[in-house]
């Protein structure tokens, strides 16, 4: 595994492609002058021993330099000693809606991305609980296995979106069927799962007998709702630019609402409590004393426990790049010249 210390300084490679704009423009205005100065022809009679491909090679080995040295103020580390530790905590699984219903931006930016920030936060509050993540719009996708990788989590619920399930609708109901195998601990004491979604269901009922046989399990189903109860058009977009609103069989636009009835139901149902997510600090907030309150389960992780330094490796290589920088001439090598690689003929 492997840990930045200081990622802040990546920032600074911003400098490498400035230098590199700054090196082009030299070139050209050097060329430009150079011409008012004398024919090519001349100039090459005049400068014999100047090498257009040494520039270059100077520019490289010093951005190569640069790169270097920044990964060395990053400082990488790589885990070396993995432990087992005990912790305590509940198995969270988040069940995200990616149903095109999502793409409403009655809140901003849209459904979709305000849950996805909903889920972030929520996870940034955690210390110790283990999670998982389930995708669902008409059908249920496992995304992450119940883990207590918390980075690994967020990029995946990063990766979330309406057009990675091909089956639309919401089917709520599979969702909490599929949440029920992420627990694979028999004796744990709280599990919890959090519904994030505008409400709309289209699995016909079957919904409520879903909930129930979770409750039987021990699951307390907790719901979030994102949207507005006054609704809004589904924007269909191509890189970012909205081309048309999405209509029914009968042509008319299609307006969804953030169906709050629903959402209210599933949680009485799972013994949990419907939460409104417009105001995203009061959601956390809120779910964070909830969690606290329940009782924790003690298990076994995995984590490494040492780390090495590995930045003095990209400070050398850095420092060598600028020490060749420093000592490769802008005159042409006399060895190579006599080699004549690219059949150059001598000018006389």
């Amino acid at each position: 595994m492997i840990q930045l210390d200081e990622k802040v300084y990546f920032y600074l490679l911003g400098i490498i492609p400035v230098i590199f704009v700054f090196f082009v423009l030299l070139q050209v205005w050097k060329k430009r002058t150079q011409r008012r100065f004398a024919e090519p022809l001349l100039l090459k009679r005049l400068t014999p021993d100047r090498s257009n491909f040494k520039a270059s090679l100077k520019l490289l080995l010093f951005l190569l330099g640069l790169a270097f040295l920044t990964l060395g103020l990053v400082n990488p580390k790589i885990g070396t000693k993995l432990e087992t530790v005990k912790r305590e905590g509940v198995d969270i699984v988040f069940a995200v809606d990616v149903s095109k219903s999502m793409l409403a931006e009655d809140i901003a930016p849209n459904r979709l991305e305000k849950a996805k920030r909903l889920v972030s936060e929520i996870i940034n509050q955690l210390a110790s609980d283990r999670i998982g993540i389930i995708a669902y719009a008409g059908q249920a996708f496992p995304q992450l296995p119940i883990t207590t990788d918390y980075g690994a989590a967020k990029m995946f619920l990063q990766g979330m979106n309406t057009d990675m399930l091909t089956s639309q609708g919401t089917a709520i109901d599979q969702a909490i069927d599929l949440a029920a195998t992420y627990y694979n601990d028999a004796e744990q004491t709280n599990r919890v799962l959090f519904i994030i979604s505008d409400g709309e269901d289209h699995s016909e009922g079957s919904v409520i007998e879903a909930v129930e046989k979770a409750v039987e399990e021990g699951i307390r189903v907790y719901t979030i709702g994102v949207g507005k109860t006054k609704g809004a058009p589904i924007p269909l977009k191509r890189n970012g630019v909205v081309e048309s609103l999405k209509k029914d069989a009968q042509g008319e636009v299609v307006i969804t609402k953030l169906n709050e009835v629903v959402l209210e139901e599933i949680a009485d149902e799972g013994n949990g409590t419907y939460i409104n997510g417009d105001n995203t600090a009061e959601a956390v907030d809120f779910i964070k004393e909830e969690l606290l309150q329940m009782d924790k389960k003690e298990f076994e992780a995995k984590q490494f426990a040492e780390f090495k330094d590995q930045f003095q490796w990209f400070l050398a290589i850095g420092l060598l790049c600028l020490f060749l920088d420093i000592f490769v001439l802008d005159k042409k090598t006399q060895w190579l010249r006599k080699l004549n690689l690219f059949n150059e003929k001598e000018i006389t």
